[in-house]
């Protein structure tokens, strides 16, 4: 917040008696001196302001500046990196589709054990899309291997925690993003309800997660990222998806977790789980 000062000036007028003849008695002496026969004003030279007026004009300046880049610097942040990140986005979406093929039709449901995954082991490299339904029919994102700010997570990716197991494998398959700038993938987290579908498309499958629970955590609570979160430290049975991110909005200072249980998968070649249907990046 800044104040915009501007220094008061004040404006004075000198009124002199205007006479008449040869300038004697009192109009005489009220006359210019050294000027004859005339009558004038001669106006009160006005006063630099001082020191410590300028320097205030000087300091509101700069607080007017320093508003303005603020104000430049939020739009950036909370706009503008939205609408790179999701532009970006829908590209590599698209390009992800083509490549692994994006049938429009309703594929079959299968309960048994999904196709094993590919492991991949390079920073940034790409192992499937997301779908979120729940968050409208345009939250499709691309899920790339490691949780580099710069290189995957400020690119409106999501990251593969390393460590964890990858998608549809018995274990838990941890993944992050951001929720509030670069495309802000994880936005409305908060609205999700248990039973909300999350689909995972890798080239072999497509995974269908149902939430089953969340919790906010301590940044230091690593405890999420076990293979069986629900019971750290237990043997994994279940195929488990969880996603992190940070709470709340704008201060960040605990992690917000969603936890989901693998219900069925879809074979691309039969199709697309009917949860998706409709959704696209663009």
């Amino acid at each position: 917040m800044h104040r915009n000062l501007e220094p008061a000036h004040g404006r004075h007028l000198a009124m002199n008696d205007m006479g008449t003849g040869t300038g004697t008695g009192r109009n005489a002496a009220a006359m210019p001196r050294g000027r004859a026969g005339g009558a004038g004003v001669v106006p009160e030279s006005k006063r630099k302001p001082s020191l410590f007026i300028r320097t205030l004009g000087v300091i509101g300046e700069l607080l007017i500046t320093a508003g303005v880049l603020v104000l430049l610097y939020i739009v950036w942040s909370l706009w503008w990196t939205d609408v790179l990140a999701n532009s970006d986005q829908g590209q590599q979406v698209e390009q992800a589709q083509g490549e692994w093929g994006q049938s429009q039709k309703i594929g079959t449901p299968r309960t048994d054990a999904p196709p094993a995954p590919d492991h991949v082991d390079s920073v940034g490299a790409l192992e499937g899309l997301v779908y979120i339904p729940s968050f409208g029919r345009n939250a499709v994102h691309t899920i790339k291997y490691g949780t580099g700010l710069e290189e995957i997570l400020d690119t409106g990716s999501f990251g593969h925690y390393e460590g964890t197991q990858f998608a549809g494998e018995v274990g838990n398959y941890a993944i992050t993003a951001h929720r509030q700038t670069y495309g802000a993938a994880l936005r409305d987290i908060d609205k999700m309800q248990s039973g909300d579908a999350i689909v995972v498309q890798t080239p072999k499958a497509f995974l269908v997660y149902h939430v089953v629970s969340h919790e906010i955590v301590e940044p230091t609570a690593v405890r999420v990222l076990d293979p069986n979160p629900l019971n750290p430290g237990a043997t994994a049975t279940d195929r488990m998806l969880t996603m992190t991110t940070c709470h709340p909005p704008f201060v960040s200072n605990l992690r917000w977790i969603t936890y989901a249980k693998l219900d069925h998968w879809v074979d691309p070649a039969t199709g697309i789980p009917e949860e998706i249907a409709g959704m696209s990046a663009n």
